[in-house]
């Protein structure tokens, strides 16, 4: 491996961003991966977003006693702020030219920083974004076979993002600081920023894809299949991911204007958009009479969906022996 930067003159700061909720048993993995990483100059943020169990006391302890060459913060939110408000607001406080992202259960190899810092270096500072591919890791600690990405390499405008919206993971993701800065905090309420950063880099500089599996992936994450023992348990995930996904189109729409591409955007969300507010009035507070009623007008939203969102906002326990029954005979 080639000489680390601290001996270049003139190397870029980097910033580590570690955000972490709830993962007690896992963090201290994640923080030992950031504070060996071989690239200086770095700064490692590292931020508790208000957890309930003992994540902050483990990450206290992980980087009470280091002596080594990077710069070290720990944050702890004094209230839970969910992933997108919690990442824009460490953003805001880093100082570095790459701003990596990390999260609290994923272990980052040493190298990960030095290698995507080499890569923007090499383009000339060309990339918005730089995208590494990920490794699978189990509960046991064993490693599995590569998860590649998609290579950003070929999406230089909004028709190729359009057309076949690229597979993605966040926490394998640096970002410019010059992109966070051009476009602002993520909105709050979304726990998936990477198509927005991918979309915000793609309109921009470009990204690029460095296609080494550079995270160990743990599996068991926002990310993973979850089972539901109940038809209230589904519907909780319902307005959940109905929070995410309208957020999501939301802070779309809004970078989109930002860069002239507005209108179509609208017309490529206009069904998701659609299917998003129905959910929303679905589940809000009116009578049933007038979820009847929407469930009868709101035609841009297919029939079936339309049918089972009600059912699910108005007499969820119609399914409840579908519920008994998938999860007791669950493999």
């Amino acid at each position: 491996m080639p000489a680390t930067p601290q001996d270049t003159p003139g190397a870029p700061l980097a910033s580590f961003l570690l955000i972490t909720f709830n993962q007690q048993n896992t963090v201290a993995d994640a923080i030992r991966g950031a504070l060996a990483q071989t690239w200086s100059p770095l700064e490692i943020l590292i931020s508790d977003d208000a957890s309930s169990d003992a994540t902050f006391a483990a990450a206290e302890q992980c980087v009470r006693d280091y002596r080594g060459p990077h710069v070290v913060r720990l944050y702890r939110n004094e209230k839970n702020l969910g992933i997108s408000a919690h990442l824009s607001a460490l953003a805001a406080r880093a100082a570095g030219e790459m701003l990596f992202i990390a999260a609290g259960d994923d272990i980052s190899r040493p190298e990960r920083v030095e290698r995507v810092m080499r890569v923007w270096l090499d383009s000339g500072r060309r990339y918005d974004l730089i995208a590494t591919d990920l490794q699978d890791l189990d509960a046991a600690g064993q490693t599995h076979d590569v998860l590649r990405v998609t290579d950003l390499d070929g999406y230089r405008s909004f028709e190729a993002w359009s057309g076949k919206r690229p597979h993605l993971v966040g926490a394998a993701h640096a970002w410019a600081r010059r992109l966070f800065d051009a476009f602002g905090p993520i909105a709050p309420g979304i726990y998936g920023e990477d198509q927005i950063m991918a979309f915000r880099a793609i309109m921009s500089q470009g990204a690029h894809t460095l296609h080494e599996p550079l995270v160990l992936y743990r599996r068991g994450g926002l990310s993973s299949k979850r089972r539901f023992r109940t038809p209230a348990d589904f519907v909780a995930r319902i307005r959940l991911a109905n929070l995410n996904g309208s957020g999501e189109t939301r802070q779309l729409l809004s970078d989109a204007d930002k860069v002239g591409v507005g209108a179509q955007m609208r017309t490529l969300l206009a069904t998701k958009s659609a299917r998003e507010s129905y959910v929303s009035a679905m589940f809000g507070t009116g009578s049933v009479g007038s979820k009847l009623a929407l469930l009868a007008r709101a035609t841009e939203v297919s029939f079936g969906f339309r049918v089972r969102m009600f059912v699910y906002a108005t007499c969820p326990w119609l399914f409840s022996p579908f519920f008994f029954l998938k999860w007791h005979l669950r493999g």
